[in-house]
């Protein structure tokens, strides 16, 4: 399996391309998307779609585990980071691929065994547990990296059990809709699947 790590950012967004089963994974590409912040919001926007496609194209990942959001004191940082992760949610829906959004103190448990962990421990793990010969650099390239482990060895199977369940329940939905009902009489299933 092969995921794209997206740690989100307007000024700096870092991309990671992880591959391989959760004990032998290996990175393929790692990046940063940088964008001026003097332009406008729209543009800056615009080249962060542009390069997100580019890296899909020519990498072609099987999900994008993006960090999911969370709430700070600082509101205009949390807006432009909403906004660049739309951007991989709507590129990801677009091209059929799953999402997945994982914390940061879960992705710091996942690669460091600990949800407290500091940047440069994450990054550290990092290179240790794709076995580079150097550190990720700046710390948003490390994210990446850290949230495509994180999700091969969490959100995957996670993943696996939704796409399984769905299927389920789409194949009672169709067993029940085969069965005649009695007029006025609803059947337990058919309750059930919705």
């Amino acid at each position: 399996m092969r995921v794209l790590g997206v740690d989100p950012g307007l000024t700096r967004c870092g991309l990671g391309v992880v591959e391989g089963l959760p004990g032998t994974l290996a990175m393929v590409a790692v990046g940063v998307v940088r964008t001026p912040a003097g332009r406008d919001t729209g543009e800056r926007l615009a080249y962060l779609q542009d390069q997100l496609d580019h890296w899909l194209d020519r990498f072609e990942p099987d999900a994008i585990a993006l960090e999911r959001v969370y709430a700070a004191d600082h509101v205009p940082t949390v807006m432009t980071t909403a906004q660049a992760s739309a951007i991989a949610l709507l590129a990801g829906a677009r091209r059929g691929l799953p999402v997945v959004l994982h914390t940061p103190t879960e992705v710091k448990a996942a690669v460091t065994g600990s949800g407290r962990a500091d940047k440069a421990q994450v990054t550290a793990m990092v290179t240790r547990i794709l076995r580079l010969e150097v550190a990720p650099k700046p710390a948003d390239a490390a994210d990446a990296l850290a949230l495509a482990i994180c999700h091969h060895w969490r959100g995957g199977g996670e993943h696996r059990l939704a796409l399984a369940a769905a299927s389920e329940r789409a194949r009672l939905k169709a067993a029940t809709s085969e069965r005649p009902v009695a007029s006025g009489a609803v059947s337990s299933e058919r309750a059930v699947a919705r």
